[in-house]
């Protein structure tokens, strides 16, 4: 069998993948005039019909439809248009990916439906103007934490963070964070790598867009996950990826913010009754700035009963934030 011959099913498959869909046909002559023109190999009827059913054999969802000139289309992908526009949703609005990266991958999405479908993945989401990563390694960053993730390996890397005159500058003179990966997390917008950390002897999590460069996967091997910590126990207690110490901490919750709770806590917070308009929960969280912000947030719909600690720094971030206004 001649080169031709074996590369024909291969061009039909991609032609029927790019031109057609479950609206849009090619005839066999059509389907002959692409290959002979665009792609060198000759063709004829009966060998066009052959190739076809060869890739129906093979699981490709063609269907065919007689007539004078026998007509195919390509029915089914392994995407739905509503999914590939959830997908392009997700990429251009990802603060994560740049905005050089998100053109390419939406370029390569939209490929994905066929160029009759195209049109039809033009998006109306609103994030224009929204502000993207400039770490152009983005996705070699990830891909290697996720090697070293796999293979339980640590991780060397440098970290940055901007200066007021909006400059790059490596963290600590550029000193080299030495890491164990546990788990990669999507919270607020942001990628962050989870893990145990040399220097601190303690769990710790960093931003990936914050990495200055793809992480070297190191030959030691990483630091077993401490025996009783729970990553989702973690991630359910953690305001937006700051570490701070961990307390329990009882609040009274007007009823109209039990949705907030439960989002934040899951279902399995407990739920105690206060007076017919309030109720109270016990959580264990990381009490900082950022919890105490989320609090602030409710207009006074949720208020910390106790501890006295937490109380007493949530009311002097207040007036610390108040006495910047006199």
């Amino acid at each position: 069998m001649d080169n031709n011959a074996k590369l024909r099913p291969l061009y039909l498959a991609k032609i029927l993948y790019e031109r057609t869909d479950e609206g849009h046909y090619l005839t066999t002559m059509q389907l002959a005039q692409i290959l002979e023109e665009e792609y060198g190999i000759p063709a004829h009827r009966q060998t066009i019909k052959t190739d076809i059913e060869l890739l129906q054999q093979f699981g490709m969802d063609i269907q065919e439809v007689k007539s004078t000139q026998n007509r195919y289309n390509l029915i089914s992908r392994q995407f739905e248009i509503a999914e590939l526009k959830l997908l392009i949703d997700a990429v251009q609005s990802s603060k994560f990916i740049s905005k050089e990266r998100s053109e390419q991958m939406v370029s390569k999405i939209v490929t994905l439906a066929g160029q009759h479908k195209a049109e039809e993945l033009k998006r109306n989401a609103s994030v224009e103007g929204r502000v993207k990563s400039e770490n152009r390694q983005d996705l070699l960053i990830v891909d290697a934490i996720n090697e070293a993730i796999n293979a339980r390996k640590k991780i060397g890397f440098q970290y940055f963070a901007y200066n007021i005159r909006k400059q790059k500058k490596l963290r600590h003179d550029g000193e080299r964070y030495i890491f164990s990966p546990y788990r990669l997390i999507w919270n607020g917008d942001y990628y962050y790598v989870l893990g145990y950390s040399d220097k601190h002897q303690a769990i710790g999590i960093f931003r990936v867009d914050r990495i200055s460069a793809r992480p070297d996967i190191l030959s030691e091997e990483a630091v077993p996950v401490p025996a009783g910590f729970g990553v989702d126990d973690f991630l359910a207690t953690t305001f937006r990826m700051y570490g701070s110490e961990y307390q329990e901490v009882e609040l009274i919750c007007d009823n109209s913010v039990i949705d907030a709770i439960i989002d934040r806590f899951g279902t399995d917070v407990t739920i105690y009754a206060c007076d017919m308009s309030t109720f109270r929960v016990i959580v264990r969280v990381a009490v900082s700035h950022i919890f105490f912000s989320w609090i602030f947030g409710f207009g006074g719909k949720v208020r910390i009963k106790g501890p006295e600690e937490a109380k007493r720094q949530y009311a002097s971030m207040i007036r610390d934030a108040a006495s910047e206004l006199e």
